[in-house]
């Protein structure tokens, strides 16, 4: 800091050095270090880097015609750059001749005005007036850069203060460096380039910046319609914003009452300049001095709650960019990116099907009861990733009072997302998450007709090779009585068996189960570790809505998971495209294996626990998820073009969500088909829907196992010649039969059978009471009878040929299981060529 014999000095030399500066701007740069030994000059740059000027940043949506709409803007200064073109010659005018009459006539710095602040300096102790429009100019760039500083530690808040002092300070080495850069801009730009800046650069009170925006705050207007009142009276604030300034109507100084007085001096002293200078004539003047002061206070709104029901989408935006390194190193820097950047961001929201959204939970969900209920509706798109739509039954806010108080009615959480991106910690998937196992289950190459043991019953194993392999008591429950016995997958699928998904999980490593989930984007919405313990099965992790909707658009996808974005392109301030962050999709299971889990979900859809959803006539999957005590239920639903997932239950408490009936007369637990009926069928109206692929009849019915002939085997042999054949056995009780007491006597399904893995046969032992009938054809009647009463028979004979007749048929046949006591009938004939019986006349 110059001491004041120095300042007097140093200022002193710089008013000399004016002369020059205003004929030889660059002699004037060059010389004045080394002529007058100034050495605030040495190390400067010669010029002043202007940089990207503060501007709003606006979040768009798409409408039906496909216009674009303004969600929402955000900024830390309300500014709108315009070009010379787009300003009111009025407005020039009054800028020159209310701050630097002489403008177009000086080299950067008005000697006349310089000289006067020199005096003041030296008389008074500081640096006041006399600065030319480029002067102002450059102190507004300099102090915008220090607005664009983080403030959030005492170590930066000290830091930017220091900026605003270098930048705004009063004091003579402040001046020199001020001068210096106004005439280094002077040889860079035109006069009306720098006029231009000028009027889009500076402040005109509270976070109104540029000419545009306070035309359109103060009056309604644009600066290109500007009168010469107007801009007289947007000028005057420049010179002061605070007091000048036109929306405090209650200032006792400067308010509605007294006509805006002390704008309205500085007004009209800046018409008279104007007149003076010819800018207006003499009818203008005196229209425009008797204009009163009649400000149309027109707020710019900023932040997610001007976008209504796309708030919570809205917001979910905002994240993204704040979680994004491209759009600065840190959190701090984002968010001073995003709100002074001037972005214009398209996003994915499709406002139809935001519309059926918001609309359907306005309808089941209220925004307000007396439970603490949730609800939430979004979609993204197979294939692309693009989030299609997002509510919530909430009123979005940032204020923590509004959030914390009243009817609950207001939210800042956005529960459809993960905690990084809107606070939310997630919700239990409940039975949602069976879709995992059943990817493993078919990847290990088991099919959907395979059956498993579906009984209650007690685990005390599972293999996890993550973790180690689980021991300890599980004993999983159904939703409802009579699920249990064999069932298929498919059938399990349909139903959504627990027991049956668990007896499935069993037969496979947990830790698998947890990968393929995680195949399909899935993760808790905390980015905590997926747990992979028997109970995950049934759905206990932590998930947010959007990323069930993105693992099933991937089922949808033939197994192609693609992860959500909601940013379509993004254009800069500058009007360079920006590019935005990119969908990243990954194969998560073989396209057979994803069309097959598609066959298998069409049940629930087709006649499951999700039927009467699909009226659409198109392809459709879905799985229905409740948690214990019915706290939270899912239900997500994918076509081959929109997948979709409905959450509802509660934000807190542990209110069972079949026992309450909010609206329609009816619980949410019923109602969450008819939720996802309308917005699927929304969905499918607009984008259509395809055919799943047809699943491989390997996965479907899977190996074909013959059953093996096994009468005669002992029970224990039996089940391990099944069980070697991945079938299982149950007990068929005793039966008469031929085989020897105790060992198997048949089966059901029977020898040769073609059966699925996983089937149950039955077995059925033999009591002995059967014995198998002598054949007796062909030998002599007396032979026969002998051999068939040795067996235990009684003997009947039908015919004649004497002592030597013949067997010639018997009934029942030879070899038929008969119980001992049977009559065997013989039909019994004369040997050939035996001599006839004598007798008669013969």
């Amino acid at each position: 800091m110059l001491g004041a014999l120095g300042g007097f000095l140093g200022m002193s030399a710089v008013a000399g050095l004016l002369v020059t500066a205003a004929v030889t701007p660059a002699i004037a740069v060059t010389g004045m270090a080394a002529n007058n030994g100034i050495g605030v000059f040495e190390g400067l740059p010669e010029y002043l880097e202007i940089g990207t000027l503060a501007q709003p940043t606006t979040i768009y949506a798409k409408n039906a015609d496909g216009s674009d709409r303004a969600l929402a803007t955000f900024y830390s200064q309300n500014r709108l750059p315009v070009t010379f073109g787009q300003i009111s010659q009025a407005a020039k005018d009054a800028a020159i001749a209310g701050e630097d009459p002489r403008f177009y006539s000086h080299g950067g710095v008005d000697i006349q005005g310089t000289m006067r602040g020199v005096l003041s300096t030296v008389s008074g102790g500081g640096v006041q007036g006399g600065s030319s429009i480029t002067q102002q100019y450059v102190k507004n760039v300099l102090l915008q850069k220090c607005e664009a500083m983080p403030v959030k530690t005492a170590e930066q808040k000290k830091a930017y203060q220091t900026c605003v002092d270098e930048s705004t300070g009063v004091s003579p080495d402040r001046k020199v460096k001020e001068m210096k850069y106004a005439i280094g801009l002077e040889k860079k730009y035109t006069k009306d380039q720098i006029l231009v800046g000028y009027l889009n650069i500076a402040g005109f009170g509270g976070s109104v910046y540029g000419i545009e925006a306070a035309a359109r705050y103060y009056f309604n207007t644009t600066a290109a319609a500007l009168t010469p009142a107007q801009s007289a009276s947007l000028i005057a604030i420049v010179n002061e914003p605070t007091s000048l300034k036109l929306d405090n109507p209650d200032s006792e100084t400067n308010g509605a009452a007294n006509g805006y007085a002390k704008n309205k001096e500085r007004r009209d002293y800046i018409l008279q300049k104007m007149y003076q200078y010819k800018k207006v004539t003499k009818a203008q003047f005196d229209e425009a001095i008797k204009t009163p002061i009649e400000p149309v206070i027109t707020p710019s709104v900023r932040g997610c709650q001007t976008a209504g029901g796309s708030a919570y989408f809205c917001d979910y935006v905002q994240k993204i960019i704040l979680n994004d390194p491209t759009f600065g190193k840190d959190e701090d820097t984002r968010a001073a990116n995003f709100n002074r950047g001037g972005y214009k961001i398209y996003t994915s929201l499709d406002l139809d099907l935001q519309q059926v959204a918001e609309s359907t939970l306005d309808s089941y969900v209220p925004k307000s009861y007396k439970v603490d209920l949730g609800g939430v509706l979004v979609g993204v798109q197979p294939g692309t990733g693009r989030v299609l739509y997002m509510a919530q039954n909430k009123n979005y806010t940032q204020d923590p009072e509004e959030a914390a108080g009243g009817d609950g009615s207001f939210s800042a959480i956005n529960y459809a997302t993960d905690y990084a991106y809107g606070g939310s910690g997630g919700f239990q998937v409940g039975s949602t998450y069976k879709v995992f196992t059943l990817a493993e289950w078919l990847k290990q190459g088991h099919s959907l007709n395979e059956t498993v043991n579906a009984n209650v019953r007690t685990y005390t194993k599972f293999k996890n090779s993550c973790t180690g392999d689980w021991t300890g008591s599980y004993k999983p429950l159904n939703d409802s009585g009579g699920e249990e016995g064999q069932r298929s997958a498919q059938n399990a699928t349909t139903n959504s068996i627990n027991t049956a998904f668990v007896s499935m999980a069993s037969q496979l490593d947990l830790c698998e189960i947890k990968k393929d989930a995680e195949a399909f984007g899935v993760h808790t919405a905390t980015n905590a570790e997926l747990n992979s313990d028997p109970a995950s099965v049934l759905g206990t992790n932590n998930i947010a809505p959007l990323t069930m909707a993105t693992a099933f658009a991937g089922i949808a996808n033939n197994g192609l998971t693609c992860s959500p974005i909601a940013i379509d392109k993004i254009i800069d301030g500058s009007g360079k495209e920006v590019a935005p962050p990119a969908t990243k999709c990954t194969q998560s299971v073989d396209p057979t294996v994803a069309n097959t889990m598609a066959k298998a979900l069409q049940g629930p859809v087709q006649s499951g626990t999700a039927a009467g959803m699909n009226t659409t006539g198109k392809d459709m999957i879905g799985k229905t998820g409740t948690t214990d005590g019915n706290e939270q239920l899912w239900l997500v639903a994918a076509t081959t073009k929109v997948a979709g997932a409905y959450w509802v239950g509660n934000i807190t408490g542990h209110q069972d969500m079949r026992r309450i009936y909010p609206t329609h007369g009816t619980t949410p637990a019923i109602a969450r088909t008819a939720v996802q009926r309308a917005m699927m069928s929304a969905a499918v109206g607009k984008y259509g829907g395809d055919d799943f692929p047809a699943a491989p009849d390997k996965l479907v019915r899977g190996v074909q196992i013959t059953i093996p002939d096994l009468a005669g085997k002992s029970p224990d042999e039996a089940k391990n010649v099944l069980k070697g054949l991945g079938l299982e056995s149950a007990d068929g009780g005793p039966q008469d039969s031929v085989q020897p007491n105790g060992t198997v006597s048949a089966t059901d399904p029977a020898a040769g059978s073609p059966v699925g893995k996983g089937t149950v046969v039955t077995i059925f032992t033999s009591n002995g009471s059967l014995v198998a009938v002598p054949n007796v054809v062909g030998q002599k009647a007396s032979d026969a009878q002998k051999a068939l009463t040795g067996a235990g028979f009684s003997v009947k004979i039908s015919g004649s040929g004497g002592g030597d007749a013949v067997v010639q048929t018997q009934e029942p046949a030879a070899n038929t299981p008969a119980k001992q006591g049977t009559q065997i009938t013989l039909t019994v004939a004369a040997a050939p060529g035996s001599a006839p019986t004598p007798g008669g006349n013969g």
